[in-house]
């Protein structure tokens, strides 16, 4: 396949955050985009402003005639979370078509360019968002696929002149395999998606496989303490390759030192809050050190970085509440959400409304999100989102609930979960899943702030 060639591009499940990238991408191209989702959702309300076509009923008739026959300048792109049964998708298979996961057409982009891959269990889309920053902020005009909004560009995709693309490298589906990079990062390798591995040993060897295909001469970073071998490694207060030390916190801002036995970077200062983002700033550090971009250059940026929408993102910060929001849906997520929440916090009492994310990943870690969620001071649990699964018998919120040792806790709905923080008001909550959750954000702070 040739990108030159493509002049008309149809994705099944748009609305996902790494599918509409690709819309958006195709779109700046000046090819016609059209595309399926099941719901609408304000991220498909700004791809029909921006003029591609949607529909939302899984229907082959809807279709555009120019979608029907199969030819070098049509492109059909799928996510593996729309079902194989899917009438659309299926129909494109019928006719013909050689429909292209969302991976596959990001390797085909990335084969020509300098490409800065992040992959990990977590932790992949704010370093990836914030390498793509400091670039930018550095003059080194990149190409970025993000999986989340990146709040200093108010999208999830960058477009630049040089050869330089940063893109987020999903471990989902064995995705990641697609891409041959030239800076990998692998942040984290927790279990998680059992349901496609199996098994934490089948997903560490999937890594193992995304570290191996470094173009030649590339190079690796990747968390101290994870089964990878062959590059540089980094961390925060360890013994690594590349160290983030001497953190602080003053007035809510999270300062810390830089050092990689060569390049020592003092008292960044981070424009966005939360351990774990040291974690990752060192990460992204290293990653533009390697694209020779200056110390001074980084400090600015790492300053100016405003984080990610829904990555420990303040919702409502005044002297009477705070309201933090955060994609959070893996215990160790949530351990790392949480912590960084009490750290800033200490004297405050945490309220947390959680949704846990697929029944599968909620039977397979349901004792770590219950000793996680006790590090609440209340917790109040949504409905599991199923997402792309069907129910498992026995498997429900009640599962994490029952579990748990602390005592202020209960399962609740959404628009009650709302009158409750009307009536309670919390001093500090925190809202964390990656379902649905986030239709409660703007309630919740209408609700804070008496609107």
């Amino acid at each position: 396949m040739k990108l030159s060639n493509i002049e008309k591009v149809y994705l099944v499940g748009i609305g996902g955050i790494g599918m509409s990238g690709l819309a958006r991408y195709f779109n700046h191209l000046g090819c016609i985009v059209c595309g399926y989702d099941k719901t609408a959702t304000p991220l498909t309300a700004e791809l029909v402003k921006e003029g591609i076509r949607i529909i939302y009923d899984d229907n082959a008739e809807d279709i555009p005639v120019d979608f029907y026959k199969p030819n070098d300048s049509t492109l059909i792109i799928y996510t593996p979370a729309i079902p194989h049964y899917s009438e659309i998708l299926s129909f494109f298979r019928n006719k013909g078509f050689d429909p292209k996961k969302r991976s596959q057409v990001l390797g085909i982009i990335s084969k020509s360019l300098l490409t800065v891959a992040v992959a990990g269990t977590h932790g992949k889309t704010t370093t990836s968002s914030m390498i793509a920053h400091i670039l930018k902020s550095s003059g080194i005009d990149c190409s970025a696929f993000l999986g989340g909004i990146a709040s200093n560009y108010g999208t999830n995709v960058l477009f630049g002149k040089s050869k330089v693309m940063v893109v987020e490298a999903d471990e989902y589906d064995r995705s990641f395999l697609t891409l041959h990079p030239n800076i990998a990062i692998i942040t984290s390798m927790d279990a998680d998606h059992l349901d496609i591995y199996g098994d934490h040993e089948h997903l560490t060897e999937s890594f193992q496989l995304f570290a191996s295909q470094l173009k030649i001469g590339g190079k690796l970073i990747y968390h101290k303490g994870l089964h990878i071998h062959n590059g540089v490694t980094y961390g925060i207060n360890t013994f690594a390759d590349v160290v983030g030390a001497n953190i602080s916190i003053e007035k809510g801002t999270f300062y810390f030192d830089f050092n990689n036995g060569t390049v020592d970077i003092k008292n960044i200062e981070m424009g966005i809050a939360g351990i774990h983002n040291i974690d990752n700033a060192v990460a992204a550090i290293q990653a533009c050190l390697y694209l020779k971009v200056k110390p001074d250059d980084i400090l600015k940026a790492l300053k100016s970085f405003k984080g990610v929408k829904r990555r420990f993102e303040y919702i409502v910060k005044s002297t009477k509440h705070i309201y933090i929001d955060d994609y959070a849906h893996h215990p160790e997520e949530l351990r790392a959400c949480i912590t960084s929440v009490k750290k800033l916090y200490p004297e405050k009492k945490l309220t947390v409304i959680f949704q846990p994310h697929l029944f599968t990943r909620t039977r397979d870690f349901v004792d770590g999100f219950a000793e996680v969620l006790d590090m609440s001071d209340e917790l109040l649990l949504l409905d599991i989102y199923p997402a792309r699964e069907l129910p498992i018998e026995g498997v429900d919120s009640n599962m994490i609930l029952s579990r748990m040792k602390m005592l202020n806790k209960r399962i609740i709905g959404k628009k009650e979960s709302v009158d409750l923080v009307k009536k309670q008001m919390p001093e500090l909550l925190l809202t964390v899943g990656a379902g649905d959750i986030d239709q409660l954000v703007e309630p919740l702070k209408k609700a804070l702030q008496n609107v």
